[in-house]
């Protein structure tokens, strides 16, 4: 490891200055061990709990590696051998880890991430099977709802619940004592910015009850950091190192996840962990198995940075010796000359956006555009064909008269004007 602690810094503040984050913190291993930590924005340090969103489906991954390693349960059991009353039986939990089942990305009712969680039995009395979008094994399709299924085994073989689980087969060996199932003081508020305003708001903190398995959690960098340390290293108590090296192999047809890991490839080799986010914060995490070098990032902004992206930054470390990156502040209000300006403008064809950035109104280019996702039309329905929503309908919602009020894809809601 080459990079310096100016050079991690630098990392961290242009990825808060150029991405709108409210507040970030990071922590870099060597070896296994915490080397570095930093912050940016406004936060009072590293010290201070951030959700994690979907790191948590490592921890669910450990739990069901456990039970496998204990002969509780086989990979390639199906799910109604523990869930008979699921929709989705015939689906191995080998393809729920690795998101090849074929199921949909989220579950049935509204976004779930921002409502009132349900109890299991309402769960899966909701997801009977129909939303299923791809045979099992044709792509790898990513599914929260899957995780939340591999939640509920385990709670069953173990005659307890996934948050017990949680705290005492992994969190209590590992002295993760920061990771908790709601927010403990002191934590980070969750934040969005609006997009054109620059202004700062609140999100909500939802209990996601049954869906807690997929990405419920909040933790620190330094917890974190231990976490980083198992999945390279293993633990007598937890799970041992060849397991976990089990875990970080590919599962085919998806090539950059294993069994609850992502596999992120760097200059120096392929990094394990995972990235998150839930209303109002982004999260980072991820180790080299053959060093123990890795990164911890944690951030109060529902969007602004790509996180597998920061990681890899982060890791290699900044130009401590470059132009600095402005730090980004919220802003206060909007004067009324500008406020009638901000949003979309175009140049003939040529679509660009006026927004208000640190006291200035700033004009950005929005070409190139980065592809998120992309929809075959056809006479029938709106499908996606590459991206987040494959295999997932676009339905496109209409008021009265027939013109058109808003887009949903899989509990994700499109609309023509900020909704707060």
């Amino acid at each position: 490891m080459t990079a310096t602690p100016e050079g991690w810094q630098a990392a961290l503040a242009r990825a808060q200055g150029a991405g709108r984050l409210p507040s970030v913190v990071g922590g870099v291993l060597h070896e296994g061990r915490l080397a570095w930590t930093g912050v940016a924005g406004d936060t009072p340090g590293v010290e201070q709990q951030y959700r994690i969103g979907s790191i948590t489906k490592t921890l669910t991954a450990v739990l069901v590696l456990q039970c496998r390693d204990e002969d509780l349960l086989d990979l390639d059991d199906p799910l109604g051998r523990h869930l008979p009353e699921s929709g989705y039986r015939d689906v191995t939990l080998r393809a729920l880890l690795s998101h090849t089942s074929g199921m949909q990305a989220e579950p049935v009712g509204p976004w779930w991430e921002r409502s009132p969680g349900v109890p299991v039995p309402d769960l899966l009395a909701a997801n009977d099977g129909t939303g299923r979008v791809l045979e099992p094994g044709m792509a790898f399709h990513y599914s929260n709802l899957g995780f939340a299924l591999l939640g509920e085994v385990v709670a069953r073989l173990r005659g307890a619940d996934w948050w017990s689980l949680v705290s005492d087969r992994l969190l209590g060996p590992l002295g993760m004592s920061r990771t908790t199932y709601g927010a403990t003081a002191p934590h980070a508020q969750g934040s969005s910015v609006d997009h054109f305003a620059g202004t700062r708001h609140d999100e909500p903190h939802a209990d996601t009850r049954a869906m807690a398995p997929a990405g419920q959690l909040w933790s620190t960098v330094e917890d974190l950091a231990r976490w980083l340390a198992f999945l390279a290293s293993g633990h007598p108590d937890v799970l041992e190192r060849s397991t976990l090296l089990e875990m970080a192999a590919p599962v085919a047809p998806a090539r950059e996840y294993g069994l609850g890991l992502r596999l992120l490839r760097g200059q120096q080799g392929v990094l394990v962990g995972h990235t998150g986010s839930m209303p109002g914060f982004l999260a980072t995490a991820f180790v080299d198995q053959a060093t123990g070098d890795g990164v911890v990032a944690l951030t109060n902004a529902t969007t602004g940075v790509a996180t597998d992206r920061l990681a890899l930054d982060l890791l290699v470390g900044g130009d401590p010796g470059a132009d600095p990156v402005e730090s980004w502040v919220p802003s206060a209000s909007v004067p009324g000359e500008v406020a009638e300006l901000l949003g979309l403008w175009f140049w003939g064809n040529s679509a660009l956006e006026l927004r208000w950035h640190n006291g200035f109104l700033e004009s950005h280019t929005l070409a190139p555009p980065e592809l998120s996702d992309r929809y075959a039309v056809t006479p029938d329905q709106i499908v996606g064909v590459a991206g987040y929503h494959l295999g997932e309908i676009l339905h496109v919602h209409r008021r009265a008269d027939g013109t058109v009020d808003h887009l949903e894809c899989t509990t994700f809601v499109y609309t023509r004007h900020p909704v707060r």
